[in-house]
């Protein structure tokens, strides 16, 4: 592998922890973002030299190797600039790809939803089992203190994110597929190109190896007929999968415990310190795995309940005004959902949901289902598009969702400015009552900021 190394967007989330490793191992890894943020100013404090800004002078003869991100434009005056002075160039999906081939044995965690959770709960089973594993994720989570690990086992663990195919590059040994659903339809176009993107990719596991699937979810359940790997199913409702849940029982903060059975004997009760049913199916799919990799149950259920959660993940921020806020990075409808009927199982007096939409594309195929998401909330904000890659050439807007909104009869509002919305919920909340924001891009800040406001 190279030695010096370029990463053209090394602020976002997967290509700072490769950054590290990276520098872990011995490379000099310098990169690029557009803006300042808490993750740049990290990887400066680590000694990795970043430049704000992406112009061609950043760009220098004497880099072997130019990685960038797939939401770089191919007009980006960096990539431009590598191919003009013949510097190697390589999306990230690729590069990992290359990194993943290092290691006797990757384990991914794919699917549409909780890829993130999922592959953390891993982690923490991983580290408690002492299997030192290397780790690449998508979220701060602090059993690790970071987004990854550099470890001296054979063992990588990686997230295995299926947007415009990053995950047919990765060299797996095992993978767990979590659910298939319609989301990144920029890219797919249809739900019938996803699946067949997910069946590519089960269908390269080795023999020896391993495919960990969710009987609850049909799309997913059919990968077991992609593949020459071993296969084990999990189920939160049928008890013929090889590992389901019984006795599920929630606690007043929402997190449930309940008891594991594979193939139809109980092996040990397991508790959650993470909320919703969701969280259920993901821990199964996690004990799955790790059971197959050898580790011992009460091992496994000792890791899942030392998990607390990924940031962004339901994640508890503080109070404002008397109401718990939480922060959430559901930007799909699934997502969303799922989100929603983990928080009323909670016990408070209202609810309010701050939902900032991702992507034009996103809202154009999903805003009736957006509408249907939000529902369980009391109280909806909804705040502007946040465009990512994207320009709007789709001619939608929030308040389409919020027409979907009102078409239903829930309590919806539109506020664009986030000191605008602070402002709105002063009037509003009262004790016990909850806040969540919701998407993948900039409404992160707005919990932050409600926090702050209650800290000062």
């Amino acid at each position: 592998m190279n030695k010096k190394i370029y990463m053209s967007g090394i602020g976002g989330i997967s290509m700072s922890g490769i950054a590290e490793i990276l520098e872990n191992y011995g490379y000099f890894v310098s990169g690029s973002d557009i803006t300042m943020s808490d993750t740049v100013k990290h990887l400066i404090e680590k000694g990795i030299n970043v430049n704000i800004g992406q112009v061609k002078e950043n760009i220098t003869e004497d880099y072997d190797l130019f990685v960038y991100t797939a939401a770089i434009s191919p007009d980006n005056e960096e990539l431009l600039r590598a191919k003009e002075l013949g510097i190697k160039t390589m999306e990230r999906g690729k590069f990992l790809g290359e990194l993943t081939k290092k290691f006797k044995d990757t384990i991914g965690v794919a699917g549409t939803h909780g890829k993130t959770t999922t592959s953390s709960m891993v982690t923490c089973v991983f580290i408690k089992a002492q299997k030192d594993p290397t780790v690449q994720i998508g979220a701060y989570l602090k059993n690790i203190g970071g987004n990854f690990v550099v470890g001296k086992s054979d063992y990588f663990i990686i997230e295995s994110c299926e947007y415009k195919d990053s995950f047919q590059n990765f060299a797996l040994r095992s993978t767990i597929v979590t659910n298939i659903d319609n989301d990144h339809l920029d890219y797919f176009k249809t739900i019938d190109n996803i699946s067949a993107s997910f069946k590519k990719y089960v269908s390269k596991l080795p023999k020896d190896g391993l495919l960990v699937v969710n009987m609850d979810d049909n799309r997913c359940y059919e990968l077991k007929d992609f593949t020459n790997a071993a296969i084990l199913t999990t189920s939160i409702s049928n008890n013929q999968a090889n590992f389901y849940a019984e006795n599920i029982e929630f606690d007043d903060i929402g997190c449930p415990s309940f008891d594991v059975f594979y193939n139809g004997e109980k092996v040990i009760k397991v508790k959650l310190n993470v909320k919703g049913e969701h969280n259920i199916s993901n821990a199964l799919e996690c004990f799955a795995l790790c059971y197959w990799y050898g580790i011992d149950p009460a091992i496994i259920a000792s890791g899942l309940l030392e998990f607390t959660g990924s940031s962004r993940r339901m994640e508890y921020k503080g109070d404002f005004m008397g109401a718990k806020v939480y922060d959430d990075y559901a930007h799909h409808p699934t997502e969303i959902l799922a989100t929603s009927k983990a928080i009323v199982k909670e016990k408070y007096n209202e609810t309010y949901a701050i939902f900032e939409p991702h992507t034009y594309s996103r809202v154009l195929a999903h805003k009736k289902e957006f509408a249907e998401s939000l529902r369980l909330f009391d109280h909806i904000i909804v705040t502007d598009i946040y465009a990512a890659r994207e320009q709007n050439i789709y001619g939608v807007s929030s308040l389409d969702i919020i027409n979907e909104l009102l078409e239903i009869k829930k309590d919806a509002i539109y506020l664009k400015d986030y000191e605008e919305i602070k402002d709105y919920l002063s009037t509003k909340i009262k004790q016990n009552d909850i806040i969540i924001t919701l998407g993948a891009g900039n409404v992160t800040k707005i919990a932050n900021n409600l926090i702050k406001e209650t800290n000062n």
